[in-house]
């Protein structure tokens, strides 16, 4: 199991060991050079990384869902807690294809499933989204035993790109809204440079912060950021360093591409912007 956690200016950097935890302050830098000096007025952002199978992840998964919010919300009018997504429960009719709406989890219809209504939108950037429960296979037969989900069975990517972008609005309405923490399980990481999250407040960039790679236990790759004071608005989350297609191989097929899908989000309670 790799594990890290940090709580830093985001371009400072310091390592030491305490009760078997790695506990490093990691630069969010794109080319992932690091500076030795903390920068004055920088965003502090506590950072919870794992790789491994789901035994190896579930800890540091449980430390961030702490982080967030004990309460898990499952209805509307929430101001504290935290919402968790994963996308078994999704119909058949919008999985294995590239049908699944953008706003699946943002249902604004008062007679609606509280289940949708979960304040997360994904944004349109060009590329649909596919749900998948043949772990892709439908796309190429090599990835049937690479991309395994985290809780079964369905994962998730952007059809035609290796990147996607989400906002947050207060669950059951159109109201924009910001979370302080996000967090993400990604599947199959070879590249260390590859997978990352980007955070926003409004177009100011809060930094980039990337996954660790796979490990010889696993293929989960969790990565957790939450910040003291920082309002998240959007979150650009880059999945690997190529889109899915039949005939693109990934680097643990023999191929020379990072082909990385992912499953669930942790975020705490979307907050209404003031």
């Amino acid at each position: 199991m790799k594990k890290m956690m940090n709580t830093v200016p985001f371009r400072m950097l310091a390592a030491f060991t305490m009760a078997g935890v790695l506990v490093l302050s990691t630069s969010c830098n794109k080319d992932d050079k690091y500076n030795n000096t903390p920068l004055p007025g920088l965003p502090v952002a506590t950072v919870l990384k794992s790789s491994g199978d789901s035994a190896a992840i579930i800890g540091t998964i449980n430390q961030f869902r702490s982080i967030l919010g004990d309460s898990l919300n499952a209805v509307p009018g929430k101001t504290s807690g935290r919402r968790e997504v994963n996308w078994d429960g999704v119909p058949a009719n919008l999985t294995n294809n590239e049908l699944f709406p953008l706003d699946f989890f943002n249902l604004t219809d008062p007679a609606g499933a509280n289940g949708r209504k979960r304040g997360l939108l994904y944004l349109n950037t060009g590329s649909p989204l596919r749900l998948d429960s043949s772990n892709f296979a439908e796309i190429d037969a090599a990835h049937a035993n690479e991309f395994v989900p985290f809780s079964k069975k369905k994962t998730i990517i952007a059809a035609n790109s290796n990147t996607s972008e989400i906002v947050f609005k207060v669950a059951g309405t159109t109201t924009d809204a910001f979370v302080n923490g996000f967090g993400i399980i990604f599947t199959d990481v070879d590249d260390a440079n590859s997978t990352s999250l980007e955070f926003y407040n409004g177009n100011k960039s809060l930094g980039i912060f990337k996954a660790q790679p796979k490990s010889v236990t696993g293929s989960f790759s969790f990565l957790g950021v939450h910040f003291a004071t920082e309002k998240v608005t959007r979150i650009k989350i880059t999945a690997g360093n190529s889109h899915f297609a039949p005939g693109i191989k990934d680097l643990s097929d023999g191929g020379n591409k990072d082909l990385v899908s992912y499953d669930d989000f942790f975020y705490d309670e979307p907050k209404q912007l003031q």
